[in-house]
């Protein structure tokens, strides 16, 4: 895969219930392209650029979740600010059906290309921003944009600005089922207590807050490092419990 502009490295990751994966991503976080403007056109910063490329412990605990819940046939998950994938790639080798959206114009190439490191079909892709952003522009570009509702909408260290809580709600509202249930993995941003709230605006009740075990029992390197993790999951539900 030719990947001008910026240097990537595979990863070998063990998650506890599925065959290993092999990750591509970005080599550090000082790797930077975007000769034509289209991450800054969304609002993503020189800065926070690359966060999308890595494998983060939040990412990797969101995976592990995943990976021991069974898995219904008819159950639509939505993984939000997907960046790498790790969850959405292990719930499609569990054979789920499973959509990953991100805003980052680079993350579906990385999707394919991780999807294809594995032998897996490719994900279910969509373009999906909350907050201040502009939608993507053009050909097909209406076509990729996140719609629909989702029995299962998963994300994992999403709540890392002030006003994340209220827009972050307001999109899962959008987006989930009348009867849902949202997992949020937070690596104790300090943003949770106003997450809450306004998730319960919405209708959704707080069912579990569980300290992440410390170690995770995954293999993994690099920025997916875990061995001093110390953050929740957070699963919300709405109108009732989930059909199976």
């Amino acid at each position: 895969m030719t990947m001008p502009g910026y240097k990537t490295k595979l990863e070998s990751i063990a998650i506890a219930g599925v065959d290993d994966l092999v990750i591509r991503s970005l080599l550090d976080r000082q790797q930077f392209h975007d000769p034509c403007g289209a991450a800054q056109r969304r609002g993503i910063s020189s800065a926070t650029w690359p966060l999308f490329g890595l494998l983060w412990p939040s990412g990797v605990q969101l995976a592990i979740q995943l990976a021991l819940r069974p898995v219904c046939r008819n159950e639509r998950i939505l993984e939000i600010g997907c960046g790498l994938g790790l969850a959405s790639l292990v719930g499609q080798r569990r054979g789920a059906r499973v959509t990953a959206s991100d805003c980052h114009p680079l993350t579906e190439k990385f999707l394919d290309e991780n999807a294809r490191l594995n032998e897996l079909p490719l994900l279910d892709y969509r373009y999906g921003q909350w907050g201040a952003g502009s939608m993507p522009s053009g050909p097909g570009a209406s076509e990729s944009a996140l719609r629909g509702r989702y029995d299962l909408i998963i994300g994992s260290d999403l709540l890392y600005e002030r006003d994340a809580p209220r827009s972050l709600a307001e999109f899962i509202d959008r987006h989930a089922a009348d009867k849902a249930e949202i997992w949020m993995v937070d690596p104790n941003r300090g943003h949770r207590p106003a997450f809450n709230r306004h998730m319960a605006a919405h209708g959704f009740r707080m069912q579990r807050d569980q300290r992440l075990p410390d170690p995770a029992p995954a293999s993994h390197g690099g920025d997916a490092k875990l061995d001093a993790y110390k953050g929740r999951l957070l699963v919300y539900r709405r109108g009732g419990p989930l059909s199976g």
